[in-house]
């Protein structure tokens, strides 16, 4: 009995080689399966269209059209309705917070080489064509030289 007893403690103790290489894997996983793309802000009243693109977006300044408002970095600007009514090709108020944004860039720049500010649109895919028409030519016109529209990437059909 006494032999029975000291065999069944010497069995006792982890295989940490089994350990390791679960969570070895595990890590391995992880960092295959991480994010490499852009988080634009999201708003649960904008929904975007949907694109095959396989560019990335780049770091840029984000308007957003909501069916209500259009916001800059999150901050409302103007609303729609004022925006869609207005005459003009440009909204004042989106053209002087693109400015302002653009020139705070500017300000904190370090280099001797100009700062490119790019804007990224994200608006509504049930937005007029009229509405996201102005807002394209207000960014171009507060001096900003490059222009993307934001869209939900899906995958592509038959290939």
């Amino acid at each position: 009995m006494d032999r029975k007893h000291r065999r069944s403690k010497a069995a006792l103790g982890i295989n940490l080689v089994s350990m390791m290489d679960i969570f070895t894997i595990l890590v391995f996983f992880l960092l295959v399966n991480s994010s490499d793309g852009e988080l634009l802000p999201s708003h649960k009243s904008v929904r975007l269209p949907e694109s095959v693109s396989e560019q990335q977006p780049r770091q840029t300044v984000v308007i957003m059209i909501s069916p209500d408002n259009v916001m800059l970095d999150g901050q409302v600007v103007t609303s729609v309705d004022r925006l869609l009514h207005r005459d003009g090709s440009t909204s004042p108020l989106l053209r002087a917070a693109l400015v302002r944004t653009l020139n705070a860039a500017r300000a904190g720049q370090h280099g001797a080489t100009p700062v490119r500010m790019e804007a990224t649109i994200m608006g509504d895919r049930e937005i007029p064509y009229q509405l996201l028409k102005k807002v394209m030519a207000t960014v171009t016109r507060a001096g900003y030289q490059r222009l993307s529209l934001a869209v939900l990437q899906k995958p592509q059909e038959g290939g």
